[in-house]
């Protein structure tokens, strides 16, 4: 058998498609767990919805989550010659035939099948007719000839056996009567001219693979190895639409979800192998396998991916998460200033506690990056006389502190605690809301280290809250 070879077949027009992640994914894995090449082939005959910015949203969408595809981008448009070359021969030997059906008898036969409610299938009226009674003011469409009698079993790698019935598939168009070619037969030139071992792709493509193969005969073509990968549908059952929520990689990493992260997760929607559910790169191109990939579709779930992304701000060096949260913070919020990178990095330890995303710890981080205090207005009002009574006296025992320990801290709060007859929130809130600005966020003790003593001076004094 020759070198394992597989592709993703994106359109550049539009975004890239969570589902169409999942799918260049698994053919890469697969390529590289088989020690074979994976390539990225951009189809891009729909000239007029095709835009160079998707293009580069794709391929840089595919790099932010591990995804290198080997060799140069093939451009499908800059192949229509040789599948212009392909129909004319299928039209030589006998398989492929013109057909002179002007767009108003086609309309009349899919609106018969309508109120039949049957599928459309053209009538094949063209198939044997001679070309001598064809009319001279309407340009042809050029049709496969498809099988009629018998069946054709398709061996999916992931489905298994799928029969279907010959005289289903249509004598579908493989050039438009303005001389372009369509998807089928533009796809399965370009497969075997890039020599593809395997096409894995999504279920829905199913019925297109049937047609393809009797290409492939046609041409008496190698065939490739086929594996139908379910669609993903969302948490109601639907299938999953660039109308929905979060469908592309833009909408999570806007969010701060780590690549890592969401490559997991989506290596996980769908397949399994034993009962692992974290893996590092080197275990997910190790372990995975077609063999692993279910048979139902699987469901989207947003809480699921948090999940996955909390484990990972967690665990991961914390040099990484910095350097991740830096550029993000670059990317989509207000690049973290160099005064304050140092503060940052030492305070990740707490800052990213209860995080499950990278805009979580920068939401935690905002009052070290911020110089002035953004006060909450519902909150400051929570300043009365006797909260303003504990910051002036924790302001006054701080001036003492020498070097700020939580050590040094616990005595003074405490001291606070039984001299303003009061508790721990009783004396962390007001701290917390005139530092921060906000009676929510990291503890009293950490927000005090990390700002240092004369950050935390400064604020105690601010005539707002005091």
């Amino acid at each position: 058998m020759s070198k394992v070879a597989t592709r993703f077949a994106p359109s550049p027009t539009g975004a890239l498609h969570i589902g169409g992640v999942r799918t260049a994914l698994f053919n890469w894995l697969f390529s590289k767990n088989q020690k074979g090449t994976f390539h990225l082939r951009i189809e891009d005959t729909d000239k007029e919805r095709s835009k160079d910015e998707h293009k580069k949203q794709i391929i840089n969408s595919l790099k932010w989550l591990g995804i290198e595809h080997d060799g140069d981008e093939y451009i499908q448009s800059s192949k229509i010659n040789d599948h212009i070359r392909v129909a004319n021969e299928l039209l030589k030997n006998g398989n492929a035939y013109k057909c002179y059906c002007s767009a108003e008898e086609i309309e009349e036969q899919k609106k018969r099948a309508r109120q039949k409610k049957l599928p459309y299938i053209y009538n094949r009226k063209w198939r044997d007719a001679d070309e001598k009674d064809a009319p001279k003011d309407i340009k042809p469409v050029i049709r496969f000839k498809s099988k009629i009698e018998g069946s054709t079993i398709l061996k999916d790698l992931v489905q298994g056996d799928v029969e279907i019935e010959n005289n289903t598939i249509e004598d579908f168009i493989i050039l438009r009567n303005d001389g372009s070619p369509t998807y089928n037969l533009s796809a399965t030139v370009d497969d075997h001219q890039m020599n593809m071992t395997h096409i894995i792709r999504g279920d829905d493509h199913k019925i297109n693979t049937f047609k393809q193969m009797q290409i492939y005969e046609a041409m008496n073509w190698d065939l490739p190895k086929f594996a139908h990968i379910p669609l993903i549908h969302t948490m109601e059952g639907r299938k999953l639409s660039k109308r929905d929520n979060a469908s592309t990689l833009d909408d999570y990493s806007k969010i701060g979800i780590m690549p890592d992260a969401l490559r997991n997760y989506l290596l996980r929607l769908g397949w399994s192998y034993e009962d692992k559910e974290i893996f590092t790169l080197d275990e997910s191109i190790k372990y995975f396998n077609i063999e692993g990939i279910g048979k139902s579709p699987s469901k989207l779930d947003m809480s699921r991916i948090l999940s996955m992304n909390e484990y990972y701000i967690k665990n991961i060096d914390e040099n990484d998460l910095f350097n991740q949260l830096t550029e993000y913070c670059k990317l989509y919020k207000s690049e973290i200033k160099s005064d304050k990178k140092d503060k940052i990095k030492k305070s990740l330890t707490f800052l990213k506690n209860k995080a499950k995303t990278l805009e979580d710890i920068f939401n935690n981080g905002q009052y070290i990056m911020e110089d002035e205090v953004k006060f909450n207005q519902d909150d400051i009002k929570l300043i009365d006389d006797k909260a303003k009574k504990v910051i002036t006296d924790f302001a006054t025992k701080f001036a003492a502190v020498d070097k700020i320990s939580k050590e040094k801290l616990e005595p003074i709060v405490n001291d606070l605690i039984k001299s303003n007859d009061t508790n721990f929130k009783g004396v962390g809130q007001p701290l917390r809301i005139a530092l921060t600005g906000s009676k929510f966020g990291p503890g009293i003790y950490d927000i005090i280290i990390s700002l240092g003593k004369e950050e935390v001076t400064k604020r105690l004094t601010n005539k707002i809250i005091v």
